[in-house]
């Protein structure tokens, strides 16, 4: 690349003194446009067959898309083969226009007029190139011959559909100065201009604009100027539907389109997850949930967005990216420690505040509006925080620990991440939860037991506890008082060569619902050497799962010691 960059031409933009669109914003969606059958698809290695087409129309379908660009019917027989069973085989609902593309040349368009016949709602979309690069090196014409080739166009297109009257079909139009964004803007002006003209649009009955940025060759805010520009000087712009055909050649598609929205455009052409020619369309997903996170409804389903990313990887045999916006596998998943810690606290906040906003950081969308699941959401490896493997036991397996054994466990399960050198998945955290809590029987384990409780006369509860206790295969029967059964089971096992731990903190909750749920219990003690440690027991009993807890804490120090 040294010295290569010399060879390239940069951008010419337009000269504008004022523009309104950079102080404007979006309030509305526009009308959505899917060329996945067409453009999309003569970007495919295998381009879909007759099965793989239908699946992916009714999928579109079914996500509300009312204008469904469906092929190129003049190219190929197969082209014209699945037009017609679309039509002939009832594929289309009543409210669904589809759209057939073709050339600005005679022969093809009078075989696209042939292949649309009984269709209900279509739109014919019709193309010639207009920017300066083809004229000098495609066409080595000048500009009055490109218009000429629109115009030749329109007419007999306007002919033909005079023709199709009282068929019960419902034909509108459209027209794409192709590579427009690489075209002088008074010429684009000029061509569509004659255009419109030419094809007798009127305000009640508009022809689209189709304004492709078919190569991408400048920054967003640019094409936006272009836009705007063009629509200022338009003289028939009461008589257009202004459209858009972002391509991603410098990976701004979604940027780009946006941008559009606010210079005039009214309407997008893309595809689902952006597939199309080189870098792909403009991605319609990503556009319209950006939209959706913004509180515009979109006018689109992405509910079941899994289903959807099946059907396109199947039909076209791409796979979407794991970290493609909103869909990708990976796109509502935290590693980071600190992103854990605050998503976790953002759930909480959720269900303590009651808010009706969505206010999770790093989630810009509920996971759930799109049929994800929360599960996934935090997962661990050795990049995770002390909070990331705590999320995973409440939010998988309802153990709510106590904030202060937060580092604890999370040290444990880091070190393990350490070890492996790869992603623990929820089922591991939870096996080293049991092995590092639940599974510590040694060296002392509760063989039976006995509380006796009783209030005394001012009402303050007494408790006995007496109970046998096995230390190193040998048992001990101990005894305690105390003001309730934590307090005389620790007082109990303080004298039986257990001296100088303290006791720091309690907590427990139920783990599962019902009269027979289990209760978990947290004992946080401090050890004679100064350490803090967490128990934890488990039982339907709350009473004995706090003596168990007592008892881990009390193995785990001493294990540690």
């Amino acid at each position: 690349m040294n010295q290569g960059f010399k060879k390239y031409i940069p951008f010419r933009p337009e000269v504008m003194l004022t523009r309104d669109w950079p102080s404007r914003v979006v309030t509305r969606a526009p009308v959505w446009c899917s060329v996945d059958l067409r453009d999309g698809n003569q970007a495919l290695v295998d381009p879909m067959g007759m099965e793989a087409k239908l699946a992916m129309f009714k999928t579109l379908v079914e996500i509300g898309i009312k204008e469904i660009e469906v092929g190129f019917p003049s190219s190929s027989e197969t082209e014209y083969e699945i037009i017609r069973e679309l039509i002939e085989g009832g594929h289309i609902p009543d409210d669904v226009t589809i759209q057939v593309l073709v050339q600005a040349r005679p022969e093809l368009i009078e075989k696209t007029f042939e292949a649309i016949q009984g269709a209900k709602n279509v739109i014919v979309h019709f193309y010639n190139s207009t920017s300066t690069l083809q004229r000098k090196v495609v066409f080595r014409s000048d500009m009055d011959g490109i218009v000429d080739i629109a115009v030749n166009a329109a007419r007999l297109i306007r002919e033909l559909s005079k023709k199709m009257e009282g068929s019960g079909t419902n034909l509108r139009f459209e027209y794409s100065p192709e590579s427009f964004s690489g075209t002088e803007m008074d010429n684009a002006v000029l061509i569509c201009q004659r255009v419109i003209e030419e094809i007798g649009a009127t305000p009640e009955n508009k022809i689209i604009l189709n304004l492709p940025s078919t190569v991408e060759g400048s920054m967003p805010n640019l094409y936006a100027d272009q836009l705007e520009y063009f629509c200022k000087r338009l003289p028939g712009i009461g008589s257009a539907v202004i459209s858009v055909h972002p391509h991603n050649d410098r990976g701004t598609a979604v940027a780009t389109a946006e941008l559009a929205l606010l210079a005039g455009a009214e309407r997008i052409e893309g595809t689902l997850f952006g597939n199309g020619e080189r870098t792909g369309n403009v991605d319609l997903v990503t556009l319209a949930m950006n939209m959706y996170s913004q509180g515009i409804d979109p006018g689109l389903d992405f509910s079941d967005i899994n289903r959807i990313r099946d059907v396109y990887e199947k039909a076209t045999g791409m796979r979407v990216h794991e970290r493609h916006p909103y869909v990708g596998a990976l796109v509502f998943t935290a590693f980071s420690g600190s992103h854990q810690d605050a998503i976790s606290k953002g759930m909480s906040y959720m269900v303590s505040s009651s808010t009706p906003f969505w206010e999770v950081p790093y989630l810009p969308i509920d996971p759930a509006d799109v049929g994800r699941q929360y599960e996934p959401v935090i997962r661990i490896n050795n990049q995770s925080g002390k909070g990331g493997a705590a999320f995973i036991m409440q939010t998988n397996f309802g153990f709510d620990l106590p904030k202060a054994m937060h580092p604890e466990f999370g040290a444990v399960v880091k070190t393990e991440c350490d070890r492996t050198g790869t992603e623990l998945p929820p089922e591991e955290i939870f096996r080293l939860f049991q092995q590092e809590y639940i599974d510590i029987k040694e060296p002392y384990s509760l063989i039976r037991h006995k509380f006796q409780e009783e209030n005394g006369e001012t009402g303050e509860p007494h408790v006995v506890f007496s109970g046998t206790i096995c230390y190193s295969g040998k048992n001990f029967e101990v005894t305690g008082e105390g003001n309730g059964p934590i307090d005389a089971f620790f007082n109990a096992v303080g004298g039986m060569r257990i001296s100088g731990f303290k006791f720091l903190s309690y907590s427990e909750h139920a783990v599962s619902t019902g009269s027979d749920s289990m209760a978990v219990a947290y004992i946080q003690l401090l050890s004679p050497a100064g350490v803090p440690v967490f128990g934890v027991g488990i039982s339907h009993n709350i009473n004995l799962a706090s003596i168990r807890g007592v008892l881990c804490a009390i193995n785990r120090a001493v294990k540690k010691a």
